[in-house]
């Protein structure tokens, strides 16, 4: 139960970061709801949008167009303008209405700023509310492994419902030899192909990870497009990206690459192991934490830099990044 305890020692250190459904009110409860689009996008401030951003904020959402639509400058505008993801069928709490919009917090992204989760703010029509769709999870659920894949309304995949994305979580209802029946928050039960998923009854069934799974998890997306806040298959930012790829293996880290830098253990340069996280500072090193990468081993390192790149392989003393680096920690023993 290896990988069992590093979760748990994980989120013991995170202290208050980590939301407990437990320790909720009833209050707090009776304001929890679902994402009911492939990844909602979270905004600093209700009715940031433009025009661009329509196919981001809509239900159902159209991230390929979106992305696909966007220049340099308009990705690079996003930058303070966005907070985070938040993926199809994950819990939030409601904190604030405000018209149109929901400050909603996402739970199991851990960070100061909110105990209940990432907070943020999105378009109401992008959550369901109702507490059936999370009973649904005691009978397990499957975990979505391939980058992307598709949801259908048929058992024999002819119509296609949503494109989802890698570390989502639906609750369990049905396994067949090749397809599985899943619950959606507000649309009923869909089919999903069974090599696209894992299943499982809880997330301590998640198998052991290595640092090496975890590195392999991030190689299927080199070429992936860079997104400032991204949390998904159609793209990341930088923590997004760390954080994903150690979700998806069963364990849990902070969100933001600050709050990364601050937990697991801390690890010197010469030895470090597939993995391993990476960060850098400005002040060559020694301020604010400011990006996050990911060891490969021989030097390099697997990262989501920047607006005008994507998910690729670097060598640590490259520059921009050598002469900022500020250290490493280590989630897995």
């Amino acid at each position: 139960m290896k990988r069992l305890t590093v979760l748990v020692l994980s989120l013991f250190a995170l202290g208050n970061l980590v939301f407990s459904p437990n320790e909720a009110s009833s209050k707090e409860k009776e304001k929890t709801a679902y994402i009911d689009v492939t990844a909602a996008t979270l905004w600093t401030e209700p009715g940031l949008l433009r025009e661009l951003d329509a196919p981001s904020a809509s239900n159902p959402v159209d991230l390929n167009a979106w992305i696909g639509s966007m220049k340099y400058e308009d990705k690079l505008w996003l930058v303070g303008n966005l907070e985070t993801q938040a993926l199809y069928g994950s819990k939030v709490t409601i904190l604030e209405e405000r018209g149109e919009w929901v400050k909603v917090a996402v739970a199991n992204q851990p960070t100061p700023r909110n105990d209940a989760g990432y907070p943020g703010w999105m378009p109401k029509g992008q959550i369901k509310m109702g507490k059936s769709f999370e009973k649904q999870f005691k009978r397990g659920f499957a975990l979505v492994n391939a980058t992307r894949t598709w949801l259908y309304s048929d058992s024999k995949h002819r119509s296609k419902f949503m494109e989802v994305s890698f570390d989502t979580r639906l609750p369990l209802l049905q396994v067949k030899k090749d397809k599985v029946k899943v619950m959606t928050p507000g649309d009923g039960a869909k089919w999903i192909d069974k090599k696209e998923v894992s299943v499982y009854q809880n997330e301590s069934q998640i198998p052991i990870t290595t640092g090496e799974d975890i590195v392999e998890s991030g190689k299927e997306f080199l070429g992936l497009p860079y997104l400032w806040a991204g949390m998904s298959g159609f793209g990341f930012d930088c923590s997004g990206f760390t954080y994903t790829m150690y979700h998806a293996n069963g364990i849990t880290i902070p969100r933001d690459s600050s709050i990364q830098a601050q937990h697991g253990k801390k690890v010197e340069q010469a030895e470090l192991q597939p993995g391993d996280l990476l960060f850098f500072a400005h002040d060559k090193g020694k301020g604010k934490v400011h990006h996050v990468g990911m060891y490969i081993g021989d030097g390099k390192m697997i990262h989501s830099p920047n607006s005008s790149t994507h998910v690729r392989i670097d060598e640590i003393k490259t520059s921009g990044y050598g002469e900022e680096y500020a250290g490493a920690r280590r989630y897995i023993d």
